[in-house]
């Protein structure tokens, strides 16, 4: 039954599909951070579907207060327009901003993903500076809707698309492991170069580029293959940008609510955007994204920006409760320890596998960069990324009781974004399948597995 209802669904649903073509399994349960699938077999989940899970599979506190309002008698949609539920996570969300932020903050409930965010964003700062460049990095990821492909760093997905929104510019992103500017340049400097182009484009007459309506920017870039900035690194984007009076956005839908250690991101290096974008995470397991700004930039009219679905009411019933849970069971501490934990053994995985490259992140948003030791360099010096193997090593991962992602240049980077209350012990856990399923691959290359294609697989 399990099989043919799998190949019901892949011979339904849209070839776009992406998590079931990688996991086809029926995942029927899950609590915390394990998922169950029809079949009684358990994983431990690394992936938190994309991060969205902050508290793990039906947490109970936020069950609970979900079914209390649910039993409530309150309006299960609103619109924009006020209600209990509205007002107690604008409460709580105020509570975990930066108070230099807080005080001058605005928000705009945008529609439920990310995506939306990052366009509400396009708009205002469009609006506001009568501008229309954007200056955004290289392996940005900021939705996949027609206005944010324009400023996503990965070609595969928007090669197909024509008309996109043109005057968007990317620059290099402080990627250590692979410097842009080349091999055998240290971090340090590839930093150094990063910001220098930046300056380059703002203050040169004749860089070729307007000045932007916004700069955008992940403080750990997701998709992009878990790639931290330095704390350094933020504050010189924020005095460079500061200085040339142009708004720099942060895009915490993913790194945001807890997952690098802090509330959020860009915190560790102290600076002050001009907006946050955020999704994923801050609604708890429920869909919603917000675009927030500073209040000089409330500028456009009433309903310049608007949406049916903006602030699912029982999405902020559970996002309230997540930051409440987080901020009063102190959870980000807890984030730290195991994220620690976590990084300290895949770089433990790292001495003892020649194919893993890099380990790199923060908290609990890490990624394992896979590398064909014997393989050529590239074009800049650079190890051949794995990404094969790292198809495989998933593969074999969930086979083991493991889900995990992909993403980074050609998929070669294994990403860990396990729910925030992920124990010691399941940490230990993950590390042991990982090792087991790394060892297996060095020690037979008849190990590989190749991908399922459910329409293929005889009933």
């Amino acid at each position: 039954m399990t099989l043919q209802s799998l190949q019901l669904l892949a011979s339904r649903e849209s070839n776009a599909r992406t998590y079931a073509n990688t996991i086809p399994r029926i995942l029927s349960y899950g609590a915390g951070a394990e998922v169950i699938d029809s079949d009684g077999r358990r994983y431990l989940d690394c992936l938190a579907c994309a991060g969205a899970l902050p508290l793990g599979h039906n947490h109970p506190f936020v069950q609970d207060r979900v079914m209390e309002f649910l039993q409530s008698g309150q309006l299960q949609q609103a619109l924009d327009i006020a209600t209990p539920a509205k007002l107690h996570f604008v409460h709580e969300l105020f509570e975990v901003l930066p108070p230099a932020f807080a005080t001058q903050a605005k928000f705009q409930l945008c529609g439920p993903t990310g995506a939306d965010a990052a366009e509400a964003a396009l708009k205002l700062f469009k609006t506001v500076t009568g501008r229309r460049p954007v200056i955004v990095f290289q392996g940005a990821y900021h939705g996949m809707t027609h206005g944010t492909l324009g400023m996503m760093g990965n070609l595969a997905p928007k090669q197909a698309i024509s008309g996109l929104p043109g005057e968007v510019h990317f620059l290099p992103y402080p990627y250590a492991f692979r410097s842009p500017f080349g091999a055998g340049i240290s971090a340090h400097e590839t930093e150094r170069l990063s910001l220098a182009c930046l300056e380059s484009v703002l203050s040169d007459p004749e860089s070729g580029v307007s000045k932007p309506a916004m700069v955008l920017l992940e403080a750990i870039q997701g998709e992009g293959g878990c790639i931290p900035a330095s704390a350094h690194w933020m504050r010189q984007v924020r005095e460079i940008t500061e200085r040339h009076q142009v708004p720099l956005v942060v895009d915490e839908i993913q790194s945001g609510i807890g997952r690098s250690g802090d509330v959020f991101a860009f915190q560790q290096s102290g600076i002050i955007p001009d907006a946050i974008l955020l999704s994923k995470a801050i609604g708890g397991g429920y869909p919603l994204s917000l675009l927030l700004y500073r209040e000089q930039y409330d500028q456009w009219k009433p309903g310049a920006h608007a949406g049916t679905f903006r602030g699912n009411q029982i999405a902020l019933v559970s996002g309230a409760a997540t930051l409440e849970f987080i901020r009063e069971e102190g959870l980000l501490e807890h984030v730290r320890t195991v994220g620690d934990q976590l990084r300290e053994g895949l770089l433990k995985l790292k001495s003892q596998h020649a194919c893993i490259g890099d380990v790199r992140g923060r908290g609990l948003m890490l990624g394992m960069e896979l590398v064909d030791p014997n393989g050529q360099i590239d074009s800049q010096g650079h190890p051949q990324a794995a990404g094969d193997l790292a198809s495989s090593v998933k593969r074999a991962c969930l086979e083991d009781g493991l889900l995990i992602e992909t993403g980074g240049r050609h998929g070669a980077v294994l990403r860990f974004l396990p729910p925030l209350v992920i124990s010691s012990l399941q940490v230990e856990q993950i590390l042991e399948r990982l090792d087991r399923v790394l060892t297996q691959h060095n020690h037979s290359a008849a190990r590989v597995i190749p991908p399922v294609n459910m329409m293929e697989v005889q009933a």
